[in-house]
């Protein structure tokens, strides 16, 4: 008998449990005995894995079992082989958040290059008009440089301690930088305020609509910088020093300093030669 018809006659013994026509009751012991390679695609899988079977003689019940138990086996195998492809912990690729807070600083830097550009067109059209020469009181914009500018240092120091795993020292700097940040505001809305009741508006020329849409555009990102700061630091103070809170306050620096970066160039282009004649 051949191969082929072999595996036929097996097959048909094993599903009705009756001998094959013409096929005589298997008086002799047989085994099952697999290689070592394995069943399925792939080399040492569960599904390559099965368990020598002693067939008993006589009828085909025995090998109707002793199939299931391969069978079974084989499907033991690939159940356990498909949960391989389940994560059992969260799937956050390492460095992942700061690549996208840096792409997010990227689009940042485009929107102030943008009203950078417009500032230096509209500069001179003062439509009749106060200049920055009349309006801009330079001493008061080097107290709040000053301020800003000291922020980010004590933001640094913050960062320190929370290298060193300081819980307490890392708040006390981080509601430093928050008070010198609210005092950069207050100074901005105190020099708003005046403009406006000078009637130096930002519809009174488009100097003016330059100035107040880049200057207020850099308060607003420090404004949510600050209640961002004020949520990191009731955070850390409730669950510690723990990775994700580490995290974020590592993309609060990059994003603090950031606007130190852009507020130098607001001293520098607008203030500056702005007073110029």
């Amino acid at each position: 008998m051949s191969v082929v018809e072999s595996c036929i006659v097996a097959a048909v013994t094993a599903i009705t449990g009756e001998a094959a026509p013409g096929e005589p009751a298997r008086s002799a012991s047989a085994s099952v005995a697999p290689s070592d390679s394995s069943i399925g695609p792939f080399r040492g899988d569960r599904r390559g894995e099965s368990k020598r079977v002693v067939m008993a003689t006589g009828d085909g019940a025995s090998t109707a079992g002793a199939v299931s138990v391969v069978a079974g086996g084989v499907v033991s195998g690939a159940a356990n082989d498909s949960r391989r492809f389940y994560l059992t912990r969260e799937h956050h690729p390492q460095n992942g958040t700061p690549f996208w807070f840096w792409l997010y600083l990227m689009s940042d830097c485009l929107v102030f290059a943008c009203l950078f550009a417009a500032s230096a067109v509209l500069g001179r059209s003062y439509a009749g008009g106060p200049t920055g020469a009349e309006l801009f009181d330079l001493p008061l914009v080097v107290v709040n440089t000053s301020l800003l500018l000291l922020s980010s240092i004590t933001y640094g120091f913050a960062m320190i301690e929370m290298q060193r795993g300081r819980l307490p020292g890392t708040l006390i700097w981080l509601g430093i930088t928050g008070l010198l940040g609210a005092g950069f505001v207050g100074i901005e809305l105190t020099e708003f305020t005046h403009l406006i009741h000078e009637g130096a508006g930002p519809g009174r020329s488009a100097f003016l609509s330059s100035f107040f849409t880049l200057v207020g555009t850099h308060g607003l990102h420090v404004t949510c910088g600050i209640i961002w700061l004020i949520t990191l630091m009731v955070q850390s103070g409730k669950h510690g020093l723990i990775p994700e809170n580490r995290r974020r306050l590592m993309c609060l620096s990059m994003f603090w300093h950031f606007l130190d970066v852009v507020w130098i160039g607001v001293f520098t282009f607008v203030y500056l030669m702005g007073v110029l004649p």
